[in-house]
């Protein structure tokens, strides 16, 4: 899914901080990197044309948001941390739709791989 026809967007990429996310105990214990990736679909008309903050994302503070939910209250799956973030972008009246990636790039899995990563989208119609 992509953001949808006649909106806008607004992309936070890379956004990283260590959390103690996962099912094992050494995890919680240690804690690890994890990075998200954030798209906004909205319309960027009416701030573009008042210069009014109000009528957009602030995506400093989304993104001081993004890592303080990286960073606290611990869970067992990126699954819900990915939707504990998708909610927080959505509380943002603006926004129509939004796409969150979460990677996992040391999650413990026996092979060699580049990464792990779970990504939830959701738009409010």
């Amino acid at each position: 899914m992509s953001c949808p026809d006649g909106l806008d967007r607004i992309d936070l990429r890379g956004i990283t901080a260590r959390g103690r996310h996962g099912m094992f105990k050494f995890e919680r214990e240690n804690g690890q990197p994890f990075v998200a990736d954030i798209s906004l679909g909205l319309d960027l008309k009416p701030a573009a044309k008042t210069h009014d903050l109000s009528k957009t994302v602030d995506y400093g503070a989304l993104s001081q948001r993004i890592h303080d939910a990286i960073t606290s209250n611990p869970v067992d799956l990126i699954e819900t941390l990915a939707l504990r973030m998708v909610d927080l972008c959505l509380e943002y009246e603006p926004v129509q739709w939004v796409s969150v990636t979460v990677h996992k790039p040391e999650a413990p899995i026996a092979v060699t791989f580049t990464d792990v990563a779970v990504t939830i989208e959701r738009s409010r119609t």
